[in-house]
């Protein structure tokens, strides 16, 4: 009989971290309770949401931010019980996150030319997004790699924004965030493709590492988005970066506030 897709190792993905070491209830312990999960996504989307509420002036629609709140929640559900459903929450709350932020903050000026207005982009975005959930079951295994190409279209969006941008500040951001994302990616093919070698070595907690490392990237591709939507969207305000509590300090939270220009009698 085929297993129930609730049941413990249903999953079609097994990481690197060897299954039940640890604990008889917890598959990949390491992957579920670790500092990674805890930093990456429970700890640090609040502190996300909470520094832009409190520090910055700009009315941010935060909705991208609930999916990734439950992208850690259903991510320690996977690593805990590698099972089909589990994996499929992971991957699917990662999909509904880029939906929603490409959504609200794709730039009108990169639309289709068919597509007019931002009600219409959302209806494409949302057709997108529901071909590519049922798309999803089709092969699971290769759905994690077809996410992380999603980064080479923001990697180009944004090399086409700083092209336009004379800011070293918005210069300096975009380079420290590609800088998190390669490493990040390169812990996430190295558990995939070389475990023979990190298990050999006793060492099997490069997919731990992708958990931080991708998510101190998000952690200043949000700014980023924030700083060009606003050049977009409300010209008449000049957007700032921002680090807090300061730019002194060796990890910070960076975020956007305005400026707005002095208006000429």
């Amino acid at each position: 009989t085929m297993p129930s897709i609730f049941s413990y190792q249903s999953a079609e993905v097994d990481w690197c971290e060897s299954n039940f070491e640890r604990s008889a209830v917890i598959a990949e312990y390491y992957n579920t309770t670790g500092w990674d999960i805890l930093f990456s996504f429970l700890l640090l989307t609040p502190l996300k949401f909470l520094v832009l509420e409190a520090f910055s002036e700009l009315q941010v629609n935060h909705g991208a931010l609930v999916p990734l709140l439950l992208a850690g929640i259903f991510s320690m559900y996977f690593h805990m019980t590698l099972s089909y459903v589990g994996q499929l929450l992971d991957e699917l709350s990662i999909l509904w996150t880029l939906a929603v932020a490409y959504s609200f903050w794709y730039p009108q000026a990169y639309f289709p030319k068919c597509i007019k207005t931002r009600r219409h982009f959302f209806w494409l975005t949302g057709i997108t997004t529901v071909i590519s959930t049922l798309m999803s079951f089709i092969k699971p295994t290769l759905n994690a790699y077809a996410l992380n190409c999603i980064a080479f279209h923001l990697l180009y969006l944004t090399r086409r924004e700083l092209k336009k941008c004379n800011d070293k500040r918005v210069h300096r951001m975009a380079a420290v965030m590609v800088m998190w994302w390669a490493l990040a990616i390169t812990s996430w093919i190295s558990d995939r493709w070389l475990c023979w070698l990190w298990q050999a070595i006793n060492f099997p907690y490069f997919h731990s590492f992708w958990h931080v490392l991708i998510a101190l990237s998000l952690l200043y591709c949000c700014p980023l988005v924030i700083y060009f939507d606003v050049s977009y969207e409300m010209p008449s305000f000049k957007p700032k970066l921002e680090y807090w509590p300061s730019d002194s300090w060796p990890v910070v939270v960076p975020y956007v506030t305005l400026e707005e220009p002095h208006k000429q009698c």
